[in-house]
């Protein structure tokens, strides 16, 4: 059995004075020059497409390990000042793979068959569909005289502004009764058991963003502000037509989905109160109860230790494939995860693929609790789903977001359905109120985040938005879509700017992924249901495919069709059923 909690990284390399960081360093700088030269040599079209698309995996490989190496130390240790040199370092290459990256759009988009040359190499028949997606990236490229002055600039500006505002995140500390303690400890407390430090933390929490509302109202302005440029020189209508763009996902997907998710607000709103019932309101449920346990009288949740987790796990994953199951002990035992809170580790949990080696690392905080072993399956679902693209190059693991998120909901599914079987009717109502809470979030919340950064990228065409403007959004966002589930004199107007998700320049719109994550791993979960263990190739089949086609002909390999409403709600009835449950238990158990 594993006694080391922490992960392995030595498979990458054996430290930060390992001379083989500066050997794969200096080769990775050659191949993009070589690459570079390459595509300007007027070669044979076929010859150079093969030749150059060999030299990006390799690129990839070398960025990946290196990139790795840094990012994942960091993760587990934020102070280690050897492996931020390293990032910075990236960072600043990352400028000239960029523009090589674009350089290559650019070929394929002015060759004019490009669909004859694919069939006449094996090797590119394999990278077929990105190929095709370059030569569509093609007419999103900016000028080439601007590019490299323009990828400059942003790290002065949009990732300089967000890093600003991970640093204001990180240092803003909170007056909590009369002792100062960090941001993440004070939003923790929303999950206490005492009622009071969850309203103290909350109220602490609100007072303590005056000190920073400021720089990270420019950092999100500028930040927007830089993404309306960047869209006049990528050529795109809208800065959502480039979040889809990017995502493999086309507006009527994204319009159904919403559809159905509108119609379910007033489901969900029934839970949110019945809940805010339970815990004294009558109002709606207030902003800092959202996240406060509930449990029937009497009942004790149970605590895990970690090789209890762990062996859940393989149990409940062997049911569907032993094959997982055997994964997963594998992940364990290898150290593929980084398993306890430490001071200097990340908050969270992640995971990230180790493409070259078939492996995985993944990060969590585990304390004990089921939410925790469910975190632990999450993360392990997104190893699965890089075990299932292992051997295709590493272009096709691309994965969408919308996609992204597949394997790791179908893990957490799976495990709750397993224990809501085994549960009596005390335990159901914890399962059942545990589930809809973290639902809500990525339904009803991720929903008020879209509405909120639509309103401030139109702002933002106008003026920059001042402090009161962004608080003014934030507010009608969530009256749109919490209404009456939340005590409309008790919400979180300062939501943009605890939320990191709004601070990217390459990356707005980081939210409608997780509604679609969620609801597509339901549906993918309900045809598992119908079909039984005939499934199970075509659900591996499914993750190897991610990468490799548009979302929607992805969903339709294995019968889903994304562009039509009654899918979603065939996914949203599935939360129904368990919100009328929830309140009919706790009726029965909370008087």
């Amino acid at each position: 059995m594993c006694k080391d909690w922490t992960w392995d990284l030595s498979v990458l390399y054996r430290g930060f004075d390992d001379p083989q960081i500066e050997k794969d360093f200096a080769a990775l700088q050659n191949l993009v020059a070589d690459a570079k030269t390459q595509l300007n040599a007027g070669k044979d079209a076929l010859e150079t497409l093969e030749a150059v698309t060999d030299a990006f995996e390799n690129i990839r490989k070398l960025s990946s390990a290196l990139g790795s190496f840094a990012s994942l130390t960091l993760a587990a240790d934020a102070s280690n000042e050897a492996a931020q040199q390293l990032m910075d370092r990236l960072m600043n290459f990352s400028v000239q793979s960029s523009v090589l990256y674009a350089a290559l759009s650019r070929y394929i988009g002015e060759l004019p068959d490009l669909d004859s040359l694919i069939e006449k190499s094996e090797k590119l028949k394999k990278i077929a569909f990105y190929l095709r997606r370059k030569k569509a990236d093609a007419a999103h490229e900016m000028a080439p005289e601007i590019e490299e002055w323009m990828m400059r600039m942003s790290l002065s500006g949009g990732e300089a502004f967000a890093n600003l505002r991970d640093k204001l995140d990180a240092t803003l500390t909170v007056d909590y009764r009369g002792t100062q303690i960090p941001l993440a400890a004070a939003r923790a407390k929303a999950y206490d058991p005492d009622p009071q430090v969850r309203k103290d933390a909350y109220e602490a929490e609100l007072a303590s963003y005056a000190k920073i509302e400021i720089p990270m109202a420019a950092c999100l302005n500028g930040i927007k502000g830089e993404s309306l440029t960047l869209i006049e020189a990528e050529h795109f209508d809208s800065i959502l037509d480039q979040s889809l763009f990017n995502s493999n996902m086309d507006r009527a997907t994204l319009d159904a989905m919403w559809t159905a998710i509108r119609e379910a607000l007033p489901e969900f709103r029934k839970y949110l109160r019945k809940k805010g019932e339970i815990l004294g309101h009558k109002n709606g449920l207030p902003f800092y109860d959202l996240f406060a346990p509930i449990a029937a009288p009497g009942y004790v949740p149970p605590s895990f230790t970690i090789e209890e987790a762990r062996q859940k796990l393989i149990a409940e994953m062997s049911k569907f494939t032993p094959d997982m199951g055997k994964f997963i002990d594998h992940a364990f035992e290898d150290r593929w995860i980084d398993v306890f809170p430490r001071e200097g580790k990340g908050g969270g949990a992640f995971c990230a693929e180790l493409h070259a080696l078939d492996q995985s690392r993944v990060l969590t905080n585990f304390a004990g609790s089921f939410s925790d072993v469910s975190t632990l399956a999450h993360e392990l679902g997104h190893a699965w789903h890089n075990r299932c693209m292992a051997g295709l190059p590493a272009c096709m693991t691309n994965a969408p977001m919308p996609l992204a998120e597949t394997a790791s909901i179908f893990n957490e599914t799976l495990l709750a359905n397993a224990a809501m079987s085994a549960a009596d009717k005390k335990e159901r109502l914890t399962l059942l109120e545990g589930n809809l809470m973290e639902t809500t979030q990525t339904i009803v919340d991720i929903y008020s985040r879209f509405l909120f950064e639509s309103w401030v990228i139109e702002t933002r065409k106008d003026h920059t938005l001042s402090v009161a403007e962004l608080k003014e959004l934030m507010l009608k966002a969530q009256e749109e879509s919490y209404g009456n589930g939340l005590d409309p004199d008790i919400r979180h107007p300062y939501m943009w700017a605890c939320k990191s998700h709004y601070y990217s320049v390459g990356f707005a719109f980081y939210n409608f992924p997780y509604a679609f994550g969620q609801l597509f791993g339901v549906g993918v979960y309900a045809q598992y249901k119908a079909q039984g263990a005939s499934f199970v190739p075509k659900y591996n089949q499914l993750l190897r495919s991610c990468g490799s086609g548009m979302v929607a002909d992805v969903a339709a390999s294995v019968g889903i069709d994304v562009r039509s409403v009654d899918f979603w709600r065939s996914s949203l009835d599935v939360y129904k059923k368990q919100i009328e449950e929830f309140i009919a238990l706790a009726d029965e158990l909370m008087a």
